[in-house]
């Protein structure tokens, strides 16, 4: 009982205790509550449980397969046989038709036919014709006004053939050219002067043949060689004729790593009894040895000739052959010297390409051969970067005997007047420098640009100026090929001023301004045997004089097709 009496007091005792501390304690706290958000009272979400039956079955089968297979080896009988090679097969090759006509007409009554008759392709040789004819019958107006006749004629035929045989090829051909020019340019102040078409015409023939032997090893260690004849019969008047007869050779072989050789030459020219030079001839030969590396190359040789044209003795002349090459960066920029010289035969055939106009009577076969004594160049060349090559050389040269052209003026000669229309050959000694630049490129798949240009310097020992020789000239062209369907070009070209001097009229030196002409061509193949062209040439109008007292013709447009057979 004592027991349970004290154990209650003691119970009461730790309950009242702390009910009293608290509650002092409680009285004397200052509580501060800040409510931020109002009260949102919210349930927590809960999974219900799912009381579905799982339909997935636990049992797995796993079957048990037991087999053999008792085979017996199976041995076949073989043979070997030798595979052969592989080739490569060449691309087809595109179809060639035997033969094209082109036709064509342009104002101041400019006609053109040109027709080409070959046969198919063949490994065994070709045989073929060439014809052309082109012509003008225009007028141009003289300074004083008065319009003239300006035609020409020109008129070409060949025909040619090759044989391929299993070390060699043989190639010929038969040729015929006519040239027909008028004269009419002259002094103006000669009144009075009517030109007459007959009078003044200028007719020029030349026919021969020509013959070929050349190697088809492509071995250099074999004996290459190239042997050329031929034979020209030049026309002017039935008096005033020459025969040529040519002669060509080339023999080399590689030899100890070095490619070692020797050229050969012999041209005669026989002239009409009444003209008093006859038996012209030039003979040469001319060794060297060469040697090429992907870095290097060089050339030594010389050229010793004899030179027999208006003088009964033979001139002898020794020219350097030398030069030498290396790549600074492959490929992009090789530097390039040479030391050389060369003899440049001025014969009737030449001459005529350059002026047409010369004096007749014998002038023709009266020119002297130019003697390049000297010659040094200096340049680089490579691939530019741009799809296409460049160049840029200088040389020097000391040039005897260079032929210029100068008007002829003695109106007062009443047997054989000479009225300005006619010229002759002007000779003198030469220092010439020249630099040259070339470049061609693909500006894009459809676009190209070709493009040149020279400048020169002449220093003359009895002449004043280099007579008809500009001091400058450029040509640049861009040409657009759309999937060789339609085909467009222009081609800008451009000379420096010219002096032309004119004999028999004290101190008359004509000077021609700085002129530029503007082509434009374009062609439009409607299919592989049918095309149609048109060209515009000189499309500024552009006046300018080829010669003195010689205005050329201006704008000259033409149009027509080509049909290939």
């Amino acid at each position: 009982m004592t027991n349970r009496i004290l154990i209650i007091s003691f119970l009461l005792i730790s309950v009242i205790l702390p009910a009293t501390a608290q509650g002092k304690k409680e009285s004397d706290l200052k509580r501060e509550v800040t409510l931020y958000n109002p009260y949102k009272p919210s349930l927590p979400e809960s999974k219900k449980k799912s009381y579905l039956p799982d339909m997935s079955d636990t049992l797995k089968v796993k079957p048990d397969f037991r087999y053999e297979v008792n085979a017996d080896p199976f041995l076949p009988k073989y043979t070997i046989s030798p595979i052969k090679a592989a080739s490569l097969e060449p691309d087809p090759l595109p179809k060639l038709y035997k033969s094209y006509v082109n036709l064509g007409m342009g104002n101041y009554i400019t006609p053109l036919a040109e027709i080409s008759i070959t046969n198919e392709r063949s490994k065994k040789g070709s045989i073929g014709f060439y014809g052309r004819h082109l012509s003008s019958n225009g007028k141009v107006e003289l300074q004083n006004g008065e319009k003239v006749f300006a035609g020409y004629m020109d008129n070409d035929v060949s025909l040619f053939g090759r044989k391929a045989f299993k070390k060699n090829l043989f190639e010929a051909s038969l040729d015929l050219a006519q040239k027909t020019r008028y004269a009419y340019g002259y002094d103006t102040s000669n009144h009075g002067y009517i030109a007459e078409k007959k009078d003044i015409r200028m007719p020029y023939y030349n026919a021969g043949w020509k013959g070929s032997l050349s190697s088809l090893k492509l071995d250099s260690s074999d004996l290459s060689y190239d042997f050329d004849l031929s034979y020209d019969f030049f026309y002017n008047d039935k008096n005033l004729y020459q025969h040529a007869f040519g002669f060509e050779g080339l023999m080399a072989k590689t030899y100890k790593g070095f490619y070692a050789g020797s050229g050969i030459g012999f041209n005669l020219y026989e002239d009409a009894p009444n003209i008093r030079y006859q038996g012209k001839y030039v003979a040469s030969v001319n060794p060297f040895i060469e040697k090429r590396s992907q870095q290097w190359n060089f050339r030594l040789g010389f050229q010793a000739l004899l030179d027999r044209n208006l003088f009964p003795d033979a001139e002898f002349h020794l020219y350097p052959d030398l030069k030498f090459g290396f790549s600074v960066v492959p490929s992009y920029i090789n530097f390039f010297a040479g030391l050389s010289g060369r003899l440049e035969e001025n014969t009737p055939l030449k001459a005529i390409n350059e002026n047409p106009f010369i004096r007749p009577f014998g002038t023709l076969f009266a020119l002297p051969n130019t003697d390049h004594e000297l010659v040094v160049s200096t340049g680089l060349k490579g691939n530019n970067g741009i799809g296409g090559q460049y160049l840029v050389s200088a040389s020097y040269s000391l040039i005897s005997d260079m032929i210029f052209y100068s008007n002829v003026s003695f109106p007062g000669n009443l047997s054989d007047p000479d009225l300005g229309n006619h010229f002759f050959p002007v000779t003198d000694d030469v220092e010439l420098l020249a630099i040259r630049g070339e470049m061609s490129s693909r500006l894009s798949d459809k676009l190209t640009f070709e493009g040149e240009a020279g400048f020169y310097k002449y220093t003359l020992a009895a002449n004043d100026f280099a007579w008809n020789k500009p001091s400058w000239n450029s040509r640049a062209g861009l040409k657009y090929n759309l999937r060789d369907k339609i085909i467009a070009g222009m081609e800008i070209s451009a000379e420096g001023k010219r002096r032309l001097l004119v004999i028999g009229i004290p101190g008359q030196v004509f000077v021609s301004s700085p002129y530029m002409n503007i082509n434009l061509s374009a062609e439009y193949r409607y299919s592989k045997i049918l095309s149609f062209w048109t060209k515009f040439n000189n499309i500024a109008f552009t006046r300018y004089y080829e010669w003195a007292y010689y205005p050329s013709q201006r704008f000259l447009c033409m149009v027509g097709f080509t049909y290939s057979l």
